[in-house]
């Protein structure tokens, strides 16, 4: 592998929500940056730049990883899912349908990388405790709900049959 200097760009071929992309970057741009600023996916929240506040996750080859400090380059060769891709088509999918229902977002800003850190969960156990799901979600700050009704969404029973029928069955 060339290796590239600070100054030169380095070109990253990826997945993104199931469509191929390519994109052309500095090795220095973190991920989080790249899908937003090189890919126009502004779903993906810049929040503490740290890592701490979930904000920034998205699914890395299926599982929940913080954008923020992972490099644009790294994301070369993998499957990148991030909130512009959740959705089927116009509708909902039934997470983010939970969500709405069980009123588990104000303003947003949170919730593309809560979002994430569920389906993460959901992937591995389809029909979470709370306790699991509170775990999970440990690393999502969130200023404006109180953290239940995001358990509430995850532990839906429309959303556990979703998540058996999409990932284990």
């Amino acid at each position: 592998m060339k290796r590239i200097t600070d100054s030169e760009q380095a070109l990253v071929a990826t997945t993104v929500n199931g469509r191929a992309r390519t994109f052309s970057i500095e090795p220095r741009i973190s991920l989080a940056d790249a899908l937003r600023y090189e890919l126009g996916l502004t779903g993906t929240k810049v929040g503490c730049e740290h890592g701490v506040c979930g904000a920034c996750t998205i699914l890395l080859d299926g599982e929940p990883v913080r954008a923020c400090l992972m490099l644009g380059v790294q994301a070369a060769g993998r499957e990148i899912e991030t909130i512009e891709g959740l959705a089927e088509g116009r509708a909902l999918n039934p997470l983010q349908a939970a969500f709405h229902r069980h009123h588990a977002l104000q303003c947003g800003f949170c919730t593309s990388g809560m979002l994430h850190s569920a389906i993460g969960l959901l992937r591995r156990n389809p029909s979470p405790s709370r306790a699991e799901a509170r775990e999970a979600m440990a690393g999502n700050l969130c200023r404006c709900t109180g953290y239940e009704t995001i358990i509430d969404a995850i532990c839906d029973d429309a959303v556990a049959a979703y998540a058996k029928e999409q990932w284990h069955e």
